[in-house]
């Protein structure tokens, strides 16, 4: 854990300075701010078109994918920030607490997010996430404790997806994504609105990243075989070439699992040479050849990521940098997906 939390903070500077939070406490701090969300309240959402956050943000060097219009609506449920194990306010986070949003959105947010605001309009809540704890119950207490406050979780999810549909989609396309505790939330989201529902008609594609998503689960929804592909889902989670997860081994399905630079799902290699873009040090800049991708068994392999300062990665779990190594690909995949899917649109519209 001491070196997946190094990596976290040190190599791919998925946190949050003392310096930003001192820029940006007062912001957050006078935001009234509730126990409840009230997702007609916009400081009840990390990101939202009509307020200016990070997922806006744009590496300086990003390559356009040629979206000439944002069709579309993305749905991002964001990852864990409630690290403290402590556990200083339960096993759920309270919607205001300043230090833990802006970790959120100049992390997730920005690093993650930002990958799809070329091709759509980015939609964030804030909800009350479960401390990292929920994922590793010692006894049956804890255990349904953890449930709970899952649950909680994504009673918030839902009720913002749900406000969303109600006040701000007017029909328009959408993806779904998601990293870690958001995948596990969005997981849910998938079958309880997409699956075998009227809404699949609407969806892209879902890019659910980060955790184990069983394909048996869903009646119509299905893993993404190609990458023009809409409808289906993306998922990978990466760790070092040859490594496996003592949990993995535990798993008692082989994961959906897309190789996120020549989107199949079948035993493909890709080498790192073809990725175009990781973000590492600085978000302005991505850095071009630093990771491969190769589909096994349910994860995603990578060779050691090839960077100046590679060598101070002890970890061989890179959950955290799901996103980050394959930046350039789920951005322009992204876009030609949404191209297809609008294309589609057009062509079922003169029949």
């Amino acid at each position: 854990m001491r070196n997946f939390i190094f990596v976290f903070v040190c190599l791919f500077l998925m946190s949050c300075s003392k310096s930003n939070y001192s820029k940006y406490a007062p912001i957050y701090e006078s935001e009234v701010i509730n126990e409840v969300p009230d997702y007609s309240n916009l400081s009840y959402w990390a990101a939202h078109p009509d307020k200016k956050d990070p997922s806006d943000s744009i590496p300086k060097n990003v390559k356009s994918n040629q979206i000439t219009s944002k069709d579309v609506d993305v749905f991002f449920v964001y990852p864990t920030s409630y690290l403290d194990r402590t556990m200083p306010y339960g096993l759920n986070a309270p919607l205001k607490e300043s230090k833990m949003n802006i970790y959120t959105d100049y992390t997730a947010i920005l690093y993650q997010a930002s990958v799809f605001n070329e091709v759509g309009k980015i939609y964030s809540p804030r909800y009350r996430q479960a401390n990292i704890l929920a994922y590793y119950p010692v006894t049956s207490t804890d255990t349904i404790k953890a449930i709970a406050a899952f649950d909680l979780a994504y009673s918030d999810v839902k009720s913002a997806f749900e406000y969303y549909l109600a006040n701000n989609n007017n029909g328009r396309p959408i993806i779904i994504a998601s990293h870690s505790q958001g995948s596990t939330h969005a997981i849910r989201l998938l079958k309880e609105f997409f699956d075998n529902k009227p809404l699949n008609k609407q969806l892209v594609a879902a890019y659910v990243v980060g955790m184990a998503l069983d394909p048996s689960m869903y009646t119509n929804l299905k893993a993404c075989t190609t990458p023009e592909q809409t409808g289906c889902i993306c998922a990978w989670r990466t760790f070092m070439e040859g490594y496996i997860e003592p949990f993995i081994e535990k798993e008692k399905f082989k994961s959906i699992v897309t190789n996120p630079l020549s989107w199949t799902n079948g035993d493909t290699i890709v080498d790192r040479k073809l990725n175009e873009g990781s973000l590492l040090y600085n978000f302005n800049k991505l850095i071009p050849n630093v990771a491969g991708a190769i589909n096994h068994e349910g994860i995603l392999w990578t060779p050691k990521p090839h960077f100046f300062g590679n060598f101070v990665i002890k970890t061989k779990n890179y959950h955290i940098a799901d996103y980050n190594l394959y930046y350039a690909s789920v951005r322009k995949n992204a876009a030609l997906r949404v191209n297809k899917f609008i294309q589609n649109q057009k062509t079922n519209s003169t029949h």
